[in-house]
């Protein structure tokens, strides 16, 4: 027990050291603020320790560029990206220009400036200048920012100029100074191009002139001052509504206004400028490249020019740049304007006046001007890049990854490529009310290559209103549904292609109780129909409808003119009233005429209550004739017109029911296309097209298998025998015997020239060998000792060959007799010899 105690005191003891030299550290490391019990600061220690915490230096870490010497890997490179040629050591350099190679690219989306702009601008990532205020030091080639997917403003510039100039146009990569949301690629101030409406033509109304017997308007009884004073009020509230909405523009300019740019002027940024001339440009104009838009010369944005370039030239601006570009003469061609750097053949000629023109008629100065550029003149090195070329893969996925996003002013749009999304959608533009972008107003989602057609997808939020516009092809021939719920009688219009259709229908549009259809190119002449419906009888279902239709009122039909009748007996509008069981007509009215004659019936059964037949009356039809004295319609025709429009009630209360199940049939058809939205894939994509890649898959399965059968199926030694026989002949017994004879002589001879061909290479070996041999014998005092070893390394080969084929040929000795006997008995056995061949056994 004592031994135990002094133990446990000792580490007590040991744990007590260790806490007090813990103390004494700690102690050591407080900072000065905590022990001013122990050192007071005096005013010139207070000012040294300012003066070196002011020295010190946070580095800020700098945003990493796209690609860096580090991270490209020069040994797969090519040798134009590594080494100089001639012209390029005279130029002392690899220049900008010759960075530029002109490629026209295999995809028609691509021809026109504006496809290979917005191509560029989703095809890369921006990355900023590494110092907004100098142009990079390196400029890589268009092909590894194409692997690479990603460039600042000079790559996204070289680039664009490439295909440009490839497209022929006239294209310069510009070196200059751009605004700060120009070279930050801030959209937030800018407006989507998808929100900018068209302007829309007003085609001015013809004036018609009156007729000479026109009916005068009543006299208007109005109170005037009643009129003045509501003309009042709603000025009053205009003005208080303009008020309103100004305090509220001037609100969101001062919201939207920019903060001031302290380097505004200073920031470097690079763009395209395509002059006019080629591909029938009318006038110059400016492309920024990250966003694809194209700008004016005079455009704000654009604050100056130092230099621009192409693939054959590079020109620097001698001009004042103080009033932005808007004062800059793009003639290439003028040296007080534009110092040129090569005096090449391709430089553009400086554009003169006639008088200007005349002065240079003078053949000495023609001459020496020639004699002058004939030894002065310097052509730009070819393009050290590689052939620019896109994959078709990576044209279809465009974006990085597919999807790109870009913030723009109250709105916001997102872009994919095709088949990235199960159902098929591409773009998607989300527009707000406010600057925030927290309160949505509207959403219109584009899509691609939909088994149902669906092209467009509009959704308003503010009033709840859905739009689906649809290409030609679908199973419906839809061309527009707008919609607030999918439920069937409620509010809806549908549109629909009148070529696809049997009956001309282009327009449904359908509320609760009513139904409106518009027809077009109809036989009939039919253009307009309009249902009144009556409250259901009983509660409404999906699957009720044929048992349960909604009950008719009203049916309103009208008709086009139809020129092969005369006006009083072409009907221009029908309504059935079918609850008071009347119909109503209206004919066309006539030329120069201002009414138009009518006719209501009055339907009453065909047989009393006693089952007495009615005759028709002259109070069942109500006539209004324009000219009563042209003829007079006799109650035979009243009762006939009377029985075809009972008729044609009955045709257009059915075909009202047939418009109501296709409602509900489309509505399902669009559920289910909602739910599945599978996507059209071509017969020749075939990364995509399971169905195709099936069946490629299976015929090389196919002939797989049938190379592997041919190859394990045992060789038919009586085939080319039996092939030299007429076809479909009956097989002899001398026919047989002779067959057997021939197949076993072929193929003795056949051992027998094996054996030969090993013996001839046998007796060549051996003779090389002597030869060989010979040689040494003859030259063996002069030899020196790699030649003695060449030899001996020979002799080693030529005697393994030698044994080799000694021992095959003894071997072929000794198995050809077995083979003779073996292939003598299988034709003994073979079931198409065998029954002639029995009797010889």
């Amino acid at each position: 027990m004592e031994v135990l105690k002094e133990k446990v005191e000792e580490e007590e003891a040991a744990e007590r050291e260790e806490a007090a030299e813990r103390a004494e550290r700690m102690e050591k490391m407080r900072p000065a603020e905590v022990q001013k019990e122990e050192t007071i600061l005096t005013q010139e220690m207070l000012r040294n320790l300012e003066k070196k915490l002011s020295e010190i230096k946070i580095p800020t870490p700098a945003e990493p560029l796209v690609v860096t010497e580090d991270t490209v890997d020069i040994s797969n490179l090519p040798l134009s990206y590594k080494t100089n040629t001639p012209k390029e050591e005279h130029l002392l350099q690899k220049f900008v220009s010759t960075t530029i190679r002109p490629t026209l690219m295999p995809y028609p989306d691509l021809y026109n400036w504006d496809g290979c702009a917005n191509f560029v601008s989703d095809f890369l990532t921006r990355v900023p200048l590494p110092d907004p205020l100098k142009p990079p030091s390196h400029l890589y080639s268009s092909t590894t920012v194409l692997k690479q997917q990603k460039g600042n403003c000079f790559d996204f510039s070289t680039l664009l100029c490439s295909m440009l100039l490839g497209a022929g146009y006239d294209a310069y990569c510009v070196n200059g100074y751009g605004s700060q949301a120009l070279c930050n690629m801030d959209l937030t101030r800018e407006v989507c191009p998808l929100t900018v409406k068209p302007k829309e033509t007003v085609k001015k109304k013809e004036k018609v002139q009156p007729k000479k017997y026109t009916i005068k308007p009543p006299r208007d009884l109005t109170s005037r001052f009643e009129q003045e004073q509501e003309i009042k009020k709603q000025e009053e509230a205009k003005a208080r509504e303009e008020k309103r909405r100004w305090e509220e523009e001037e609100r969101l300019l001062e919201a939207e206004k920019a903060k001031p740019d302290p380097l505004h002027g200073l920031r470097v940024h690079c763009w395209v400028l395509v002059l006019s001339g080629k591909r029938e440009v009318p006038e110059g104009f400016f492309i920024d490249p990250f966003t694809g838009r194209s700008y004016s010369t005079q455009d704000d944005n654009f604050l100056g020019i130092e230099s621009l370039w192409n693939h054959r030239n590079y020109w620097i601006n001698m001009q004042d740049c103080w009033n932005c570009c808007k004062d800059l003469v793009f003639d290439l061609g003028d040296p007080v304007k534009w110092e040129y750097m090569l005096l090449g053949t391709d430089k553009p000629q400086l554009s003169l006046t006639e008088e200007e023109d005349e002065g240079l008629n003078d053949d000495d100065d023609l001459q020496d001007q020639g004699k002058e550029t004939e030894d002065k003149s310097f052509d730009m090195p070819s393009s050290w890049v590689e052939q620019i070329e896109i994959s078709p893969e990576a044209f279809e996925t465009r974006c990085p990854n597919g999807k790109k996003v870009l913030q723009y002013r109250r709105a916001r749009l997102e872009k994919w490529a095709p088949y990235l999304n199960s159902n098929g959608l591409v773009c998607r533009l989300t527009t707000y009310e406010d600057l925030e972008c927290t309160k949505i107003l509207e959403i219109k989602e584009w899509y691609q290559n939909r088994e149902d057609m669906l092209e467009l997808k509009h959704i308003n939020n503010c009033t709840g209103l859905r739009t689906d516009y649809f290409r030609p092809g679908h199973p419906q021939a839809l061309r527009m549904h707008a919609y607030k719920s999918m439920q069937p009688e409620n509010d809806r219009v549908m549109e629909f292609y009148e070529t696809a259709r049997v009956d001309g229908l282009i327009k449904r549009e359908e509320t609760p109780r009513t139904m409106t259809e518009y027809y077009q190119g109809r036989p009939d002449f039919l253009s307009y129909r309009h249902i009144n419906f009556g409250p259901r009888v009983k509660k409404f279902t999906l699957t009720n409808t044929e048992s349960n239709p909604r009950p008719m009122v009203k049916i309103t039909e009208q008709f086009s003119r139809n020129p092969e009748k005369p006006a009083d007996e072409d009907v221009a509008e029908r309504v059935f009233l079918i609850t008071e069981e009347r119909i109503q007509l209206r004919y066309h009215c006539r030329d120069d005429y201002i009414t138009a004659s009518k006719r209501e019936f009055l339907q009453r059964s065909e047989v009393d209550s006693k089952g007495n037949k009615i005759i028709m009356t002259s109070d069942m039809c109500i006539s209004f004739e324009v000219e009563p004295m042209e003829h007079t319609k006799k109650l035979l025709y009243q009762y006939e017109t009377m029985m075809h429009l009972k008729n044609e009630e009955k045709l257009s209360k059915h075909q009202a029911w047939e418009s109501e199940l296709e409602v509900l049939e489309i509505l399902k058809l669009r559920e289910e296309e909602e739910e599945a939205h599978t996507l059209n894939i071509s017969i020749y994509d075939t990364k995509r097209n399971e169905k195709s890649k099936e069946y490629r898959e299976a015929m090389e399965r196919v002939m797989h298998e049938e190379h592997l059968r041919q190859v394990e199926a045992p060789l038919d030694y009586l085939a080319p025998f039996l092939a030299q026989l007429p076809p479909g002949e009956k097989l002899t017994r001398i026919q047989a015997v002779r067959l057997k004879d021939e197949c076993l002589s072929d193929f003795k001879q056949r051992l027998i020239d094996k054996a030969n061909l090993i013996q001839a290479r046998f007796e060549k070996e051996n003779q090389e060998l002597q030869k060989k041999q010979q040689w040494y014998q003859e030259n063996q005092v002069t030899l020196t000792p790699e030649d003695e070893d060449l030899y001996l390394s020979y002799c080693s080969q030529a005697m393994f060959r030698i044994r080799i084929l000694e021992q095959r040929l003894n071997r072929h000795k000794e198995l050809a007799p077995l083979k003779y006997l073996a292939l003598e008995e299988k034709l003994y056995k073979d079931p198409r010899l065998a029954e002639f061949l029995k009797a010889l056994a």
